[in-house]
């Protein structure tokens, strides 16, 4: 899979941007869930079908947050190496990655089509029913048919719904705000996961019998909710279950206002510090609590480590 950064004006020569025919799918897919996936699968399908380039074409940063509607847009479900990740297990062959900037934030509709999808060889394109695209989302998916005219036909995909709510991104920042993980599975159609740097913590975990992995994270991941978490982690390509616990650390910390995720590895004695290391949530145990002793903590983190190794083994 090939990714072209872009910028407006495109500079380009030839008919189109990678020279080549492209059904392109379009949307900023923060989080890649279900929805998203139909969308990219029906551009994948129909390039096959076409003799076509199959492609993404999706924006940096987000929208919303260049349109100034607040810090909400500055975390994501799904950073742009992890986007990019899942567009080639999908079948993508080109990601076109567009900065939103209010310049390109400027363009009406016309100007979007003409001198954005006609140059980047679009033929076939690919969007979810609220599409909106052009200054102020003047433009939307119907429009966007009529302006593609003979130059390239559009395909409008359909809401999907999961307990009678449109599967979105907002649904899945919710549900997972909540701690409702069962509800994130399957609005994504896999587990939420984070990707960090493993770093020094107070060392406490150790003393206690129980060492934590500390997870600086890489990006602005929207945090789920505070608590502890049955988990699934990835360390130098080998899977490991285990327990990790978001939050404060209570016990100790009287004043501490920035959560932390340390995880607990079952079957695992390793110095991973400076280690990239993936978790990912698979179910939510219960919420954080401050205990009136470390010997109650202990107890409650075996506890939760057997509960975590039951729900493991289920999966």
């Amino acid at each position: 899979m090939e990714i072209i950064p872009l910028s407006y004006p495109l500079s380009h020569s030839g008919d189109g941007l990678s020279g080549e025919r492209v059904a392109i799918a379009m949307g900023h897919f923060d989080g890649v869930h279900r929805g998203h996936q139909n969308v990219v699968r029906q551009a994948v399908t129909h390039a096959r079908q076409s003799d076509m380039q199959s492609a993404v074409l999706t924006f940096s940063p987000h929208p919303k947050e260049v349109l100034g509607h607040g810090d909400h847009y500055f975390s994501c479900l799904t950073p742009m190496q992890g986007k990019m990740k899942l567009f080639e297990e999908l079948g993508i062959d080109l990601v076109f990655v567009m900065k939103f900037d209010p310049t390109f934030a400027s363009l009406t509709p016309h100007q979007f089509v003409s001198e954005v999808l006609i140059p980047l060889g679009a033929k076939h394109a690919v969007v979810g029913f609220d599409f909106t695209f052009g200054s102020r989302g003047a433009g939307n998916a119907e429009m966007l048919r009529e302006l593609g005219g003979t130059d390239f036909t559009v395909d409008i995909v359909e809401p999907l719904f999961q307990n009678g709510t449109k599967v979105s991104s907002t649904y899945t920042r919710e549900s997972l705000e909540k701690g409702d993980l069962e509800t994130v599975h399957a609005l994504l159609g896999r587990p939420y996961e984070v990707v960090g740097t493993v770093v020094h913590g107070d060392g406490r975990g150790r003393t206690i019998g129980f060492p934590t992995a500390n997870l600086d994270l890489k990006d602005p991941y929207v945090s789920p909710s505070l608590g502890v978490f049955a988990i699934t982690a990835w360390v130098d390509g080998k899977r490991y279950g285990g327990v990790l616990n978001h939050g404060m650390k209570p016990t100790f910390n009287k004043s501490e206002i920035v959560p932390v995720m340390e995880a607990h590895l079952f079957d695992f004695d390793r110095d991973i510090y400076g280690t990239e290391m993936t978790v990912e949530f698979q179910h939510f145990i219960r919420p954080e609590k401050r205990f009136g002793s470390v010997t109650e903590l202990i107890a409650q983190i075996a506890a939760d480590s057997d509960r975590a190794r039951q729900l493991l083994s289920e999966l």
